[in-house]
């Protein structure tokens, strides 16, 4: 048995790695996600521009104007004269947020009087107003607390504190979760395209009528894409910890025993795609059916908590949910082995019914 199980996983590798599709597939889509998600998809708002309206003459308010402007986060603070002005550019999209400073501004703030600052936001892009209005929002709160006199010094001042991302790096929150969806993207692919490429090439029938028994073939479908998913982990471990300076604070050890859970149940769910489909467009085209909503639906960009109560348990049977748990849990917070075993046992179950069910389509197939 071990020889034509290895004589097939041995075939498999050479099958792709000698085909200029296989070769793109599992090298280009990696790099190109690397790129993409570790530089491009950031969760920060950066490099924004706004409008400012000062109807106030005092010297409070050129202070606060500056602070706004030292800041990282504004790109170009432009100076209008008139509420007209002020809509207009954010009708015109020509700003993101905008800030109309009252003409008794500086005069309230040295009086110890609620001293009112409007700021207007572009609905249109609601998440990236939300988090310009939570930057303004702390300036002019730091500003009001450091001139408004001793009422206003008295008050508490809140300090917030993050928990295992201090500075917030958006990197810390990406780019190990790209483990995960990079895994999921090049293990469903070739996995999709294995099946598919031998009905299309007319080798299926021969594979079937080989000494190979049918839970022989699957492990040797199985184990090419678990191999070619093992060393990218393995990659994107190195390039988080030593190019983009992620912590690793967890066990390695349970982090790959997980990872090969979860291989197995991707390469199940790529095994039955490519089990019901007779060519390599068709397995593509149901790979990338399978791939979107996984992604959406993992927890990836957006909490599952914020979901809709009754899409939530559509996510239970999502691999990259749970994974993503893991592996954000390993390199963050050191998760603990119990939380690890919790989310793998779902993996477990996954794969155990995806494997099965691809099992079953191969012996229909036979028969």
């Amino acid at each position: 048995m071990w020889t034509r199980l290895k004589a097939l996983v041995l075939k498999e590798l050479l099958v792709i790695l000698r085909d200029p599709r296989g070769r793109i597939v599992i090298i280009v889509p990696p790099l190109v996600q690397l790129i993409i998600f570790s530089f491009a998809a950031t969760l920060e708002v950066k490099n924004v521009d706004l409008a400012v309206l000062n109807q106030d003459s005092g010297r409070y308010s050129y202070e606060l104007i500056r602070r706004i402007e030292g800041s990282p986060t504004f790109r170009h603070v432009v100076m209008v004269q008139d509420p007209r002005a002020l809509r207009e550019s954010i009708d015109r999209q020509r700003v993101l947020a905008a800030i109309q400073i009252g003409p008794t501004f500086s005069r309230d703030l040295s009086g110890r009087r609620p001293a009112e600052v409007q700021i207007l936001l572009d609905g249109r892009r609601s998440n990236a107003s939300q988090i310009v209005s939570g930057y303004l929002g702390q300036i002019v709160d730091r500003f009001t607390v450091d001139h408004a006199g001793p009422r206003r010094t008295a008050l508490p001042l809140i300090a917030a504190r993050n928990w295992f991302n201090p500075n917030l790096e958006f990197t810390w929150f990406t780019v190990p979760g790209l483990i995960a969806i990079i895994a999921l993207l090049v293990g469903l692919i070739v996995t999709a395209l294995s099946v598919a490429r031998e009905r299309e090439l007319g080798t299926f029938d021969q594979l079937m009528v080989s000494p190979l028994r049918t839970h022989e073939v699957l492990l040797g479908k199985l184990l090419p894409p678990m191999i070619i998913g093992t060393v990218h982990v393995t990659l994107y471990i190195l390039a988080a910890t030593l190019i983009f300076h992620v912590p690793f604070r967890g066990s390695l050890g349970l982090l790959y025993l997980s990872a090969e859970v979860y291989l197995a149940a991707v390469v199940g769910v790529g095994l039955f795609i490519s089990s019901l489909c007779s060519t390599q467009q068709q397995a593509i085209l149901g790979a990338f059916l399978f791939i979107t909503p996984a992604i959406l639906l993992s927890g990836f960009a957006t909490p599952i908590e914020n979901m809709p109560t009754w899409l939530q348990p559509i996510t239970l049977i999502n691999p990259l949910r749970y994974f993503l748990v893991i592996v954000r849990g390993v390199f963050l917070k050191a998760l603990p082995a119990t939380e690890i075993a919790h989310n793998t046992l779902p993996l477990l179950a996954i794969a155990s019914v995806t494997l099965a069910s691809a099992a079953w389509l191969f012996r229909r197939r036979i028969e």
